[in-house]
């Protein structure tokens, strides 16, 4: 048995503190940029013209060039690549699935370098000691099993405290040029040190844990053209908050955002990690940037001179920019002098509306002008940049007598974030003025916030996070969440009202004198280097794997579940290749994320027992049939109840079903249980006028068949309890020129009509479908 994570933890003292004068073995991160450019060189004498970077590092990645650039058709937006990722990093909600899946391909270790981060399981009550020591005992199963597979397969752990995954990726892993996988949506921040960082499910981790190519569609390639210069307010987050603005919610799905342009080269390292991380929010697949001397400051900064140095040398071969040129698919052009602060939602994180006109937009809407807490950090905004520029703030306040009229609290991104802050007297300032500082974890950020104020009140936060979806934060589906700067949410924290415009407003004082806070300014790289603060939360560097270590299970676990092969919908051998015949289960309306397929929160602690979590399918889901939440009906019976429940009852009945959903369908989170439990309750299909990019993924990875409606107007044609058929699904398995799959469908009063789909299933997805998921098909390949 490993030790429990609770004796290593409990100590949590903070005098660890130790400068980074050393230098990381940058064996298994520095990217193999010669073999690379030689790769890039083969796919040069098909693709006779300039490259994007973007272009550069996904095709360099490619396994077979000749066969993925031969053809002479088009490749941005209809090319399936086969790739090779250099590495995979998990988060510990997302990483139990995954490493239940591994674990059933009975192989000795991960093909790649891989890393598992606790910092989702940690919730936000009252201050970062008391709460880590709390989740550490909450949680201990959990973590003996993550702990205890790492060291069978070989994998780093990051300990409950470390940090959150993606800072402390960009502070360890990232590296120019670099292709990785994280089962996580907001993996896409380490494009802020100019790679290709994408977010996806665990079932497509798998794939390059077991040496298996990933497959991507080939994105398009969406310009951001840069110019001018940030100052003042305006921060790098009012960038993609402006941009999300633009691009909406939809807007970047398929594509790759790479920003070029005068303007990049003055942005930290950790401002264009921002930038990336909310490129999810658009949809997109990625984001990325050229190569910049503050990203080589930032290497070197954290102890990977020899990443640089070997960066250095690629650039030169031209290899980190884009080849002069170069064509996108879609140029937006932004000065960024020309930008304001900028805050979005609530509800949905593409309602921009600039700090200037918010206050009108409060009063037109009639909303109270108030706040009830403001939040700092996250994945999104808690670099060691951001926690100074906000303590500028806070020193401002405190000179003359202020201190926050609403909770405030503070996340630092990492151990090493932390323990800098600690150093250079940041957590004390911060605290000095009513901050609460909790654990280096993602907290309030994912539903891990323990509020007990508000509940079930009207009321709004402001917040530098990321996603602002409903019930997403406290659990209230009335606390409306604004996303801002970190800077902004701070001023307002003082202030206490949504009107509050700092760039222009003043604050009265006790004594009546009016205060007005001066622009902040923040350090990218602290002046007495970074400190990496208690060494007992990271991993020892490239693991070698223990096959005698024992994973740890605990029998009748109502948190862990092995798990069991999904039989395939042509099981039959004498089947024809068209999915059996299925039940409409409902017909969802509107807006339709993964949080609403497979709630956070409280079901976090079920993310590796996909029976229980299955519990919470599209709970939160409106039947677009009456109108209700949570109401699904069970025609057969007349009868009615939640959907699990006639989700299950169809299992039950051996009853395939399939579902009708509306637009962007699984936007979100790259949650891949959003597609696991419906697999588990027996779903085969699922129609949408569209789906987001990583969840339809996900879908065809657990063996569904998600299908666009050619008609969106279709939607609404189908409805509960209807009988759907596929027609042409064997000739597409036959790969016959033209085919194409249409859908009969039988209404309950006997009418019949058929409407035309179309897929986006590759050759090696249909072979997915085939077998019932990609992990049964990995595991056939590999026995």
């Amino acid at each position: 048995m490993l030790p429990r994570l609770f004796r290593r933890i409990s100590r949590h003292a903070r005098s660890f503190a130790t400068h980074v004068s050393y230098e990381k073995d940058c064996s298994s991160i520095t990217p193999p940029y010669e073999k690379l450019l030689q790769n890039l060189e083969n796919v040069r004498k098909y693709l006779n013209r300039p490259l994007t970077l973007a272009e550069k590092i996904l095709y360099s990645h490619v396994v077979d060039p000749d066969s993925s650039f031969s053809g002479s058709g088009r490749i941005r937006g209809d090319a399936y690549l086969q790739l090779h990722p250099e590495r995979v990093a998990m988060q510990d909600a997302s990483a139990q699935m995954a490493l239940l899946q591994f674990m059933s391909a009975s192989l000795v270790q991960c093909a790649v370098p891989t890393s598992i981060h606790c910092d989702h399981l940690i919730q936000a009550f009252d201050g970062a000691d008391s709460d880590l020591k709390r989740s550490v005992v909450t949680n201990q199963e959990v973590f003996d099993f993550l702990q205890s597979a790492a060291q069978k397969y070989g994998i780093e752990f990051w300990r409950p405290g470390s940090g959150i995954i993606h800072q402390i990726v960009l502070e360890n892993y990232a590296a120019p040029g670099m292709l990785m996988l994280g089962t996580d949506s907001h993996t896409p921040n380490a494009g802020g040190l100019g790679m290709l960082a994408i977010g996806v499910g665990g079932a497509d981790a798998v794939d390059a844990m077991t040496g298996t190519p990933w497959e991507l569609k080939a994105p398009n390639i969406i310009g951001v053209h840069l110019t001018g210069k940030l100052s003042g307010w305006t921060t790098p987050k009012d960038l993609i908050l402006h941009l999300a603005g633009k691009l909406t919610v939809r807007g970047g799905t398929g594509s790759i955002l790479e920003y070029f342009g005068p303007g990049v080269a003055s942005q930290s390292c950790t401002g264009l990690a921002t930038i990336a991380n909310m490129g999810a929010e658009v949809g997109a697949t990625t984001s990325t940037f050229p190569y910049s001397s503050n990203m080589r400051d930032y290497l070197k900064a954290t102890g990977r001179s020899a990443v640089a140095d070997a960066a250095d040398k690629a650039a030169i071969q031209g290899f980190l920019i884009a080849d002069k040129g170069a064509e996108y698919d879609e140029v937006i052009e932004i000065n960024l002098s020309d930008l304001e602060p900028t805050i979005n939602g609530p509800f949905t994180p593409d309602l921009a509306t600039p700090v200037s006109q918010f206050g009108k937009f409060i009063q037109e809407q009639g909303w109270q002008d108030e706040i009830s807490a403001g939040l700092i950090g996250s994945c999104t905004n808690s670099s060691y940049e951001d926690m100074t520029s906000v303590a500028d703030l806070a020193k401002q306040a405190k000179a003359v007598g202020l201190t926050t009229k609403v909770p405030f609290l503070c996340t630092p991104g990492s151990e090493q974030i932390r323990a800098t802050m600690e150093r250079d007297n940041v957590i004390s300032t911060l605290e000095g003025v009513g901050a609460l500082v909790l654990a280096n974890a993602c907290g309030p950020c994912i539903g891990q916030w323990n509020r007990t104020d508000k509940k079930g009140e009207d009321n709004a936060i402001l917040t530098s996070f990321n996603r602002n979806f409903k019930s997403r934060n406290d659990g209230n589906s009335k606390t409306m969440n604004f996303l801002a700067s970190p800077t902004i949410v701070t001023a307002m924290a003082f202030s206490g009202k949504l009107s509050f415009n700092p760039l222009t407003d003043s604050i009265t004082l006790p004594s009546g004198d009016m205060f007005k806070f001066t622009p902040p300014s923040g350090q990218d790289l602290p002046t007495n280097g970074f400190t990496v603060g208690d060494k007992s939360y990271y991993p020892a560097p490239t693991p070698v794997p223990q096959p005698e270590v024992e994973v740890v299970i605990k029998k009748n676990s109502q948190r862990l579940e092995a798990l069991e092969p999904f039989r395939s919908h042509f099981s039959d051998a004498d089947q024809d290749l068209e999915l059996p015949i299925m039940k409409v289960l409902l017909r969802v309306r509107g807006k339709c994320t993964t949080d609403h397929i497979s709630a956070a929160g409280p079901w976090l602690k079920y993310k590796g027992h996909l029976t229980n979590i299955s519990e919470n399918l599209l709970i939160t889901a409106t039947n677009d049939e009456g109108g209700e939440m949570n109401v699904a009906f069970d025609r057969d019976t007349n009868t009615s109840g939640t959907i699990p429940e006639i989700a299950k009852r169809f299992r039950d009945r051996e009853q395939p079903w399939a579902l009708i959903v509306d637009d962007n369908y699984g936007e979100g989170s790259a949650r891949e249980h959003a597609a696991l439990q419906p697999r588990f309750y027996g779903c085969a299909m699922i129609l949408a006028r569209s789906f987001a990019r990583i969840h339809e993924t996900n879908l065809k990875k657990q063996g569904i068949l998600p299908l666009w409606l050619v008609d969106k107007d279709d939607y609404s044609r189908i409805g509960s309890g209807d009988t759907l058929e596929t027609i042409g699904l064997s000739d597409v398995f036959a790969d016959k020129p033209g085919s194409c799959i249409v859908v009969k469908v039988t209404k309950r009063d006997g009418t019949v009509f058929e409407i035309p789909t179309k897929h986006t299933m590759s050759l090696d997805q249909l072979k997915w479908l085939k077998a019932g998921s990609a992990l049964n098909h990995i595991r056939s390949t590999k026995i």
